[in-house]
């Protein structure tokens, strides 16, 4: 069954991305990025590159060439296609994504806003109606993602 971790009270979601990306990176995982709004996902992908004054995360876009898709091990992507040879799916809609249980471990991230709290919780209710054990962790300002 799929692993569901929440991390809520994020006040940068895009740089919370980039930090749990990191993180699956270092565990040798492969990450998708669900991102079905074009602005957010060119800001990801620019932040991506430059997050850290030390290191980028290798990523690219799902539409690129086959083999760089492949080889990379982190993706952004509008869309979530059947049978995806990825770890990890990091949710950036609004909406619970669908074949989020293809994955090994699905990712939410919760920002400060109203508006982001309340399609938050709406998601959670819905893994959790849907019988999905769930971790949650409340980020602040001095907190890193597990």
């Amino acid at each position: 069954m799929t692993q569901i971790l929440f991390y809520s009270g994020s006040n940068n979601k895009l740089q919370t991305t980039c930090r749990l990306c990191a993180k699956a990176i270092q565990q040798h995982m492969r990450v998708l990025i669900y991102v079905p709004a074009s602005k957010l996902l060119d800001q990801l992908d620019q932040l991506l590159w430059t997050f850290s004054s030390t290191s980028f995360i290798p990523h690219c876009n799902i539409l690129d060439d086959a083999k760089l898709v492949s080889a990379t091990p982190v993706i952004l992507s509008g869309q979530i296609q059947v049978n995806s040879p990825f770890d990890v799916l990091i949710n950036l809609h609004d909406q619970s994504p669908h074949l989020f249980d293809q994955f090994d471990r699905l990712i939410e991230i919760a920002g400060t806003s109203h508006e982001d709290k309340l399609a938050a919780r709406e998601r959670y209710r819905f893994y959790k109606n849907a019988g999905y054990e769930i971790q949650h962790y409340h980020l602040n300002d001095q907190s890193e993602p597990h």
